[in-house]
């Protein structure tokens, strides 16, 4: 019986590079390996391709080989290092776990549009536009979807601290995992937040602080046929939320509590459902998406941002959601790749 040959990539240049290869792990874990026949492709810090038998922190001290997606069509796969030089080793989807810059800024999305492959999750624009939170709070606000109220910080711009009211969160425009994210709770703390920013991208977000609880919908499907995971709904104890930068997430957050449902009533569940598959069509995603928003004490709900290619890891709150809704991590692989595969 012939198995779908599916090229996972993880690891990456990015600083969410470890988290990537976690996914990588669960994915691998999890896929129906009767059905599909995957083909690991880590890519090193340094942006080095190799073909390993499996990912682990540890993968690229594997006997790995070297492996690059072409960009030729005709190829529609993989040139991998053999005895006898390169061969080809065709693929028939690819499986993208590279989070962070190249992986869900629509760059490695144009290489699969380039190699004729289909892939899982966001195309190109949606993938730039979500990563770039600027760009997508102007699309949802043009829809009617609410945003926190901001401001763009260039490269070489120094903003007078006496212009914003406190607190205010201070973020990369286009990084992932709260890398980079201070709260700043007074103007004499601003300049050193932006400049902790600046290590991680050039375009700065100054956000105003929305009061309201923190909550997230996972979403899945193309088109008008979505399915929306549980909502689920983070409580801090203090600073703000970043489980993919502590020593040991898997055994919990060291600053939050993760509730799956969240413990709202069906009526407010229902409208962040609906508000998540509003700002999921809004922004153009396909496949899938992690829409995290604030709902306020007085029933507004906000967007906060829109991850397109959200965890994969034991501890990563797209799968719970889905989990909790009745669709299993190896059903929700499957499924990923059969809209991949219809295009």
């Amino acid at each position: 019986m012939y198995r779908v040959k599916i090229a996972i990539l993880f690891g990456g240049c990015s600083e969410e590079h470890d988290v990537s290869v976690k996914s990588a792990k669960e994915i691998a874990n999890n896929i129906n390996t009767e059905k599909y026949e995957p083909i690991y492709i880590g890519i090193t810090r340094s942006g080095v391709w190799k073909m390993c038998e499996k990912p682990c922190m540890d993968w690229d001290n594997e006997n790995c080989r070297s492996a690059v997606l072409s960009p030729d069509k005709r190829m529609h796969g993989l040139l991998v290092m053999r005895d006898k030089g390169y061969q080809i080793q065709r693929i028939d989807a690819a499986f993208s776990v590279l989070h962070g810059k190249s992986g869900e800024d629509g760059a490695i999305q144009g290489l699969f549009e380039l190699s004729g492959i289909p892939y899982v999750g966001c195309d190109i624009q949606s993938s730039a536009v979500c990563m770039d939170k600027s760009l997508a709070y102007i699309i949802a606000k043009n829809d009617g979807i609410a945003t926190p109220e901001f401001w763009v910080i260039n490269k070489d711009d120094r903003p007078a601290a006496a212009a914003f009211t406190y607190p205010v969160f201070v973020k990369p425009a286009r990084s992932g995992s709260s890398y980079g994210v201070k709260k700043v709770n007074g103007a004499d703390e601003l300049d050193a937040a932006i400049e902790s920013a600046r290590q991680y991208d050039s375009k700065i977000l100054i956000e105003q602080a929305v009061l309201g609880c923190e909550v997230g919908c996972a979403v899945l499907g193309n088109s008008s046929e979505l399915i929306v995971g549980e909502v689920d709904q983070i409580r801090l104890q203090h600073g703000i939320f970043r489980i993919h930068q502590e020593a040991e997430p898997e055994k919990g957050s060291e600053n939050a509590v993760i509730t799956i449902p969240a413990d709202l009533s069906a009526e407010e569940r229902g409208r962040i459902r609906d508000t998540a598959k509003k700002i999921y069509k809004a922004l153009g995603c396909r496949g899938l998406a992690r829409v995290d928003m604030f709902l306020q004490d007085n029933g507004r709900i906000v967007l906060n941002e829109v991850n397109t290619l959200p965890g994969f890891t034991s501890y990563s709150r797209y799968p719970r959601m889905m989990v909790a809704a009745g669709i299993t991590l190896p059903e929700l692989i499957d499924r990923l790749i059969v809209l991949a595969l219809k295009g």
